[in-house]
């Protein structure tokens, strides 16, 4: 079933409720959803949904996911970690992951954004453009 506009609007009021100083904040994220349940307005249970999905969007921004081919010594994780948070913010948190796949480089996932200067993803690109 599709969301209507009102609804849409009501969740995106609800997120903008659940902040305290910039920050999402746990406790007014379930206070918000208490009164929905409670309330219970014209769809709310669609309503609830589009509001979690909302909520799972603003924590992914505040998580990188940080891939290399090999592990990285903690000097370099902390210059990783001091750019990514000099770009998105400094309440961003940082997730080290080793995936062999990517031969060698990064590949670094903020939210929706992602960073990719692994040779795997120049190999793939050659290898579109060779067949092109």
């Amino acid at each position: 079933m599709k969301l209507s506009k009102e609804s849409r609007k009501l969740s995106k009021d609800l997120l903008r409720a659940s902040f305290t100083n910039g920050l999402l904040d746990g406790a007014k994220v379930k206070k918000v959803t208490d009164a929905v349940v409670e309330s219970k307005p014209r769809n709310y249970i669609g309503v609830l949904k589009e509001f979690s999905r909302l909520i799972r969007l603003e924590v992914a921004k505040r998580h990188a996911i940080i891939e290399s081919a090999a592990a990285l010594s903690d000097g370099e994780k902390s210059k990783i970690t001091a750019t990514i948070q000099a770009k998105y913010g400094a309440d961003v948190t940082a997730e080290f992951k080793i995936n062999a796949a990517l031969i060698g480089g990064l590949r670094v996932q903020v939210g929706s954004n992602v960073l990719d200067a692994s040779v795997r993803s120049r190999l793939d690109r050659l290898a579109t453009e060779l067949a092109a």
